[in-house]
């Protein structure tokens, strides 16, 4: 092992909006300092069409940020300058993008540099509904390996295979170009490490398992055959596109010499394997088998970790898989999650400002209506919402259901609908703890990450209200680079494995939430409400 003393590792975040870039001390976890690079198209809504549900972001974004990320939280630590051992990255996903033969992404290349298909597919464009629904039917039928059923039997327009297909169908201009198609989280470590061949581009376990239908019991990602019947342009892919994953306290390569003149420090550094987001941050957040660790951002994405030998056969139905060593090596790493949670917040407050005119006034909105919402009783003025803006990830993901508002009167105000709004996330909330207990997994305590979690305690309240369950919410406001640090390190051996690395550098809890019992007895029957409004929706 190396001495952790003095040493430090570099966790990278790539957000929906951002890549954040966290200098950690590998002895305790103390944050030196951190930086955050906002996507220069993105934020100007280039390649997306959110009334068609397209959601694309260009690879030269990525690009960009990481370098102005990385450098900007190196410029902040005193001197003297860190020794950076290890890097470890998280990103969002399911988000692949084409690369040609040589691991470029194929945005990057002449021809392609303006083509939304030839671009990442952000993990929140549902523009593959109908192919995701040929993928169940598929499955369905019986006839073949039933791929579906460790991604909780149901397959999403926002999962890897749905995207392809899209785009095979879509676009075979940008189909035939691509030499694979990797995940976002597969992708930026591969251009750290100058993979200059697609076919040696190392796979996130975390990924392909609970996105990419792979899994041990078929020896790798669904079979040629499979693949040639949902369609014939998937059966004309390199099959298989590849077999091997690896959890991400394994390496997937060093710096390369030119990306380590980029951010200044030294090359042939351990690069460690990438994974999503919210798995690494229930690591950055401690987490421990049965712990539902949430991590409440644009979106939720819930992850809890189990025991191999006490799942046993169990399977969970209407989750995001269930995968052997995604999120920790050793347990059974399960996701959840609710497809919109910031987003809907964010999609009210953008209503009530529509019209208006001067910076001063963005922003503005939802602390204030923060304030007067909390001021309200449980079930506010008789409004109840369906938290179903961008369809529904689980329970059994349905990204054609809409979201709905009802018991509207002249008396509701923009606090009371934005006190619905969050009641409404909370019941999705216990929604998806309701799953995993009625089928078997037990959630023996909560936590909660991410600046929603840390800046709203309205939000928290509510949620532990809702669940009658206390609520730990976690230090640290980027807990999804520190666990991708925690990754770093032991990959770079600074730690021997994961459980020391998370033992000495986890986010300690900040406040925790504890239940209201008249508040959630108020809640136990306004759930009704949400679960009738639910099931109106379903029929639409």
């Amino acid at each position: 092992m190396v001495d952790s003393g003095n040493t430090c590792v570099l966790g990278l975040d790539f957000g929906s909006d951002s890549v954040r870039a966290v200098v950690v001390r590998a002895s305790d976890g103390y944050e030196l300092a951190s930086s955050v690079a906002e996507y220069p198209r993105w934020a100007e809504g280039r390649f997306c069409n959110p009334a068609h549900q397209q959601y694309r972001q260009h690879p030269a974004d990525y690009l960009e940020a990481l370098v102005s990320a990385v450098r900007g939280a190196l410029a902040k630590c005193k001197d003297p300058a860190p020794r950076i051992a290890g890097i470890g990255v998280d990103t969002t996903g399911s988000s692949p993008l084409p690369v040609a033969a040589d691991g470029t992404a194929l945005a990057l290349k002449d021809g392609f540099t303006t083509d939304p298909d030839a671009m990442c597919i952000l993990w929140k464009d549902h523009t593959a509904v109908a192919e995701a629904e040929e993928i169940n039917t598929l499955c369905a039928r019986g006839d073949h390996e039933d791929y579906i059923r460790y991604v909780g039997g149901i397959y999403s327009s926002e999962w890897y295979w749905a995207k392809i297909l899209k785009i095979g169908r879509a676009n075979p201009t940008v189909f035939r170009a691509a030499a694979s198609w990797v995940e976002l989280c597969d992708y930026i470590p591969a251009l750290l490490t100058g993979v200059d061949d697609a076919s040696k581009i190392v796979r996130s376990r975390c990924a392909a398992g609970h996105k990419a239908l792979w899994h041990p019991d078929w020896n790798g990602l669904p079979s040629r055959e499979w693949l040639t019947a949902l369609d014939p342009c998937l059966g004309n892919l390199a099959t298989p596109l590849y077999t091997e994953t690896r959890t991400s306290d394994q390496q997937a390569g060093r710096l390369s010499l030119e990306w380590a003149g980029r951010f200044g420090i030294d090359a042939g550094i351990p690069v460690a394997v990438g994974a999503f987001d919210c798995h690494m941050g229930a690591v950055g957040a401690g987490i421990e088998p049965y712990t539902l660790v949430r991590v409440m951002g644009t979106s939720t994405c819930d992850i809890l970790i189990a025991p191999p030998d006490e799942v046993g056969g169990t399977l969970v139905k209407g989750i995001c898989g269930q995968v052997p060593g995604s999120v920790v090596p050793g347990y059974i790493g399960f996701e959840a999650g609710q497809s919109s949670f910031g987003d809907a917040f964010a999609w009210f407050e953008s209503i009530l400002q529509w019209g208006r005119n001067g910076t001063g006034q963005k922003g503005s909105l939802l602390p204030a209506l923060e304030a007067e919402a909390k001021e309200l009783p449980p079930g506010a003025l008789g409004e109840r919402a369906l938290d179903w803006l961008n369809g529904r990830r689980t329970p059994d993901a349905n990204q054609k259901v809409r979201a709905m508002m009802s018991g509207l009167h002249l008396g509701s105000t923009a606090p009371s609908l934005y006190r619905a709004l969050v009641e409404a996330a909370a019941f999705g909330t216990r929604a998806i703890v309701e799953r995993f207990v009625d089928e078997g997994i037990p959630v023996k305590s909560i936590a909660g990450i991410g600046g929603i979690a840390r800046k709203s305690d309205l939000i928290s309240q509510v949620c532990a209200d809702v669940l009658n369950r206390e609520i730990d919410v976690i230090e640290s406001d980027q807990a999804c680079a520190r666990g991708a640090a925690i990754f770093a390190a032991t990959a770079a051996g600074v730690h021997s494995d994961i459980g020391a690395a998370k033992s000495a550098m986890l986010s300690p809890v900040e406040k925790t939430f504890r239940p209201d019992p008249q508040a959630h007895a108020i809640f136990d029957g306004i759930y009704g409400d949400y679960k009738r409004l639910g099931a109106f929706a379903n029929t639409l």
